[in-house]
């Protein structure tokens, strides 16, 4: 692992746009993903591709869609359609390896990537196409869509867990009812599998691939069935198989708002402006549950509701994915902790996605976690002793209750040595994927793996400053060697990013700290 240096914070910062087959169905990949798959070997893939156009993307692209059995033990059973999309390469000598991108959630449309995905690989698609495909069940691709991105839906309907499972539970029984309502069908193998047969329809002999969050599972499990399919790989936040991902989000979580404080203590203005930031903090928590009322911040109703431990989890995770939203809440908690809960809401409310949602598909979602994640969950955990609580984790418990759940091969929670070159990238506090994860994945996968860490960045780094040109040089060297020796001098121009400077409100410290109204 590379840890780039940190460096002291200052005022000035830079953001950019977030974020944003070699074995056969027989043999090998039979005994790796069971019996059920081995029984039957599907047909040739076909796939043919028009001219599209897709959303922020100032060319055309080539879109298509591919055929593939829901049930891969029954390849003439039901079928399902894959959309698949391609942003051809500038250059006229295009390079025969392309990028492949796996988006994450799990639930994450790629092709609704496709405007940010052309920004941050300008460089590559001089050369290389980068294809996007909808993984079943999301996008297009067989979707598992939920209604759950309602903005107009009250504050205690948006964050109470029991609201959450009433829509959860009707959610699912609307689903099953789908032609392709099998939900055990969504595993990430059978879509790995999927993706290589997408591989095959175009013709590629190896592809480089590109995975953030949950996409570097996907693209770890590509690699586990198709190692010799893969050129390069970048995984960007990553959330290995047997990261448990409910039992993680608290810890890593605790250890992301730990470092606001810290930083803010550490920063003279902000020190200066917010003081007490941690013990308000804890105030704020002791002080729970409590009635309280907020302006709902896209309808502007004001709403009465009890707000709880649980509840406030909710509305300070979503902040802490990217430092520059983080940055507001020492003033958010501040003025919390004067009853005035607005900054709050509206922060937590806002970088869920803007009252819009994530775009997740949360029936997808589910079938994922439910069958990979919730089985392996452990009672008797960390996560009850922070600050955050149990309440990810009970929530997913409860809503995979009842959810079906598809097989998975043991294999699956395995990472085989790497026979490619591997980068793997860490915001040092990010709370959804911490380093930590990244560098026993990085170990597991040997000599040909890189870690590289950059401070003060959250929940995914391929996107900030140099960085994507780090990744560029990464996939762009013809020799594996120099590829993986240069990373380290290259992502050295990352540790000259500061972290954002705390939001100060346009008052003074002492009148920003004075007592303004309270909860009613």
């Amino acid at each position: 692992m590379l840890t780039l240096p940190r460096v002291r914070r200052g005022t000035a910062f830079r953001t950019s746009t977030r974020w944003l087959r070699g074995m056969l169905w027989g043999g090998l990949l039979a005994g790796a993903m069971g019996p059920a798959l081995a029984q039957a070997t599907p047909p040739a893939p076909t796939l043919q591709l028009h001219p599209c156009r897709l959303k922020d993307v100032e060319v055309d692209a080539r879109c298509g869609v591919l055929r593939r059995p829901l049930d891969p033990a029954r390849p003439q059973g039901v079928q399902i359609d894959l959309h698949v999309a391609v942003l051809p390469a500038i250059a006229r000598r295009r390079l025969p390896d392309p990028v492949v991108f796996i988006a994450g959630g799990p639930g994450q449309s790629a092709i609704s990537l496709a405007g940010p995905i052309s920004q941050l690989m300008t460089r590559e698609l001089n050369r290389r196409d980068v294809i996007l495909v909808d993984q079943r069940g999301t996008g297009q691709s067989a979707p598992l869509r939920c209604d759950d991105d309602q903005p107009t839906r009250t504050l205690a309907e948006s964050m109470d867990p029991a609201g959450e499972q009433r829509v959860l539970q009707a959610c699912r029984a609307r689903l099953q009812k789908l032609p392709y309502g099998d939900l055990r069908q969504f595993t990430t193998p059978i879509a790995m599998a999927d993706l290589d047969a997408v591989r095959q329809a175009l013709g590629v002999a190896r592809w480089n691939v590109v995975g953030a969050s949950y996409g570097t599972r996907a693209a770890l499990e590509y690699q586990r069935q198709f190692p010799a399919r893969v050129r390069r790989m970048v995984l960007d936040g990553v959330a290995p198989a047997d990261m448990v991902l409910p039992q993680s989000f608290a810890t890593g979580a605790q250890a992301a708002l730990e470092a606001v404080f810290d930083d803010c203590a550490q920063d003279a203005n902000c020190h200066a402006t917010y003081p007490n930031a941690r013990a308000q903090w804890q105030a704020l928590l002791g002080s729970l549950p409590r009635k309280i009322t907020v302006a709902h911040p896209f309808t502007g109703q004001p709403e009465t509701f009890t707000l709880s431990r649980a509840m406030l989890a909710s509305l300070v995770l979503p902040p802490l994915y990217a430092p520059l939203t983080a940055s507001a809440l020492p003033l958010a908690v501040l003025q919390a902790s004067q009853g005035r809960f607005e900054a709050l809401v509206g922060l937590g409310m806002g970088a869920m996605g803007g009252g819009r949602g994530l775009g997740l598909a949360t029936g997808m979602h589910f079938s994922v976690i439910c069958a990979e994640d919730v089985p392996r969950m452990k009672p008797g955990g960390e996560a009850a002793l922070t600050d955050f609580g149990d309440f990810q984790e009970r929530l997913y418990r409860e809503s995979c209750r009842d959810w079906p759940r598809g097989e998975l091969p043991p294999a699956f929670y395995t990472v085989p040595p790497a026979s490619s070159p591997v980068l793997l990238l860490s915001g040092a506090v990010d709370p959804a994927t911490p380093p930590v994860h990244a560098e026993r994945v990085a170990k597991a996968l040997g000599p040909k793996a890189v870690h590289i860490v950059v401070p003060h960045s959250g929940h995914g780094v391929m996107s900030l400053g140099c960085m994507r040109d780090v990744v560029f040089r990464f996939l762009d060297e013809p020799n594996d060697a120099k590829a993986l020796a240069q990373v380290g001098a290259d992502a050295a121009c990352a540790a000259r990013m500061p972290r954002p400077p705390a939001l100060l409100p346009l008052m003074s410290p002492t009148a920003a700290s004075a007592p303004q109204g309270g909860a009613r």
